[in-house]
């Protein structure tokens, strides 16, 4: 029995450029793992047992045990590229990211079973063989392998790490609810359109890292990444569910140094100075009434690893 720890991930900068003829977008995509994650526990099964998935945490119910999961399908693919057959394993996921939030939460527990996987079958993978599977999986596996900080390039699988110093502290305020990424994006094409600038790749310049929000990450100076946050979908997942304007102000009067909507959403993060201002701000949140609930914690983190 193997159990895989994985991180979650706030986008400190999501820069979304026009929409390609394959669907996607090309984006600056700059990734911050945090100590909020998952961890998925693969054990053998019996002959013919096939994969089976079982779930628990605040938000088991949401999570599907079918073949849309993740970890069934990071689970197959790893048994395939070796050449196994159709495997027999148990996947558990004791789930704590947020379902359907904008923090790769499905993707985390696609590069958790990857690594959990490999390990009890004792195969060796080498990293990149690892990263190449990730990005077949998901735009957002590869990083939860990697972990740290991150600019993702293409439409997010083609990664850099970045140089970061310290630790810097986040509060995450849960949504009722999830918001689908592909509708997120599409109101965001929407939107664009909307205000005549248009929506294609011909239309929307490529989008590249701020060089201020990479220095304040480099300096581990949260004042000056506070004012570098940004996020390309926030106006589309507003646009979809406006009571995120209030939890974004919630936080921001509780003291937090910059708020956001994280990824895709409906989850919003904010960055607080210390742990003791996290702390209060998450406080002040639950209090609030505009979230279902709010968890500090800090980071960056390692990507996806077995536990002791």
């Amino acid at each position: 029995m193997i159990t895989v720890r994985v991180p979650a991930k706030v986008n400190v900068q999501l820069g979304v450029g026009g929409l390609r003829a394959d669907g996607f977008h090309d984006l600056a995509n700059v990734f911050f793992a945090v100590a909020l994650g998952d961890e998925v526990t693969a054990s053998a099964a019996g002959p013919g047992e096939g994969v089976t998935l079982t779930c628990s945490g605040p938000d088991a119910a949401a999570v599907p045990l079918d073949d849309s999961n993740l970890a069934a399908r990071a689970a197959r693919l790893l048994a395939a590229r070796h050449g196994l057959g159709d495997p027999d394993v148990r996947l558990h996921i004791a789930k704590a990211i947020p379902v359907a939030g904008g923090m790769a939460g499905g993707s985390a527990d696609g590069a958790a079973a990857l690594v959990a996987c490999d390990a009890l079958w004792e195969l060796g993978t080498p990293a990149g063989t690892l990263l190449e599977l990730a990005a077949e999986l998901g735009s957002d596996v590869p990083f939860a392998l990697l972990g740290g900080v991150a600019l993702g390039r293409g439409r997010g699988e083609i990664l850099d790490p970045l140089p970061v110093t310290g630790t810097f502290h986040w509060v995450f305020a849960v949504a009722d609810g999830g918001l689908s990424t592909p509708a997120v994006f599409r109101e965001c094409d929407r939107l664009r359109e909307e205000a005549g600038t248009g929506s294609g790749d011909t239309e929307v310049p490529t989008p590249d890292a701020d060089p201020a929000l990479l220095a304040a990450l480099a300096d581990g100076d949260p004042v000056a990444l506070a004012g570098a946050l940004a996020n390309d979908l926030q106006s589309a997942a507003l646009s979809l569910r406006p009571s995120l304007a209030a939890t974004l102000r919630a936080g921001t009067e509780a003291g937090a140094l910059g708020a956001l909507v994280s990824g895709s959403g409906p989850t919003c993060a904010f960055l607080a100075k210390d742990a003791e201002a996290a702390a209060a701000v998450a406080e002040a949140l639950r209090a609030s009434g505009t979230c279902r609930t709010a968890h500090a914690t800090y980071g960056p983190v390692p990507g996806a690893g077995a536990l002791p």
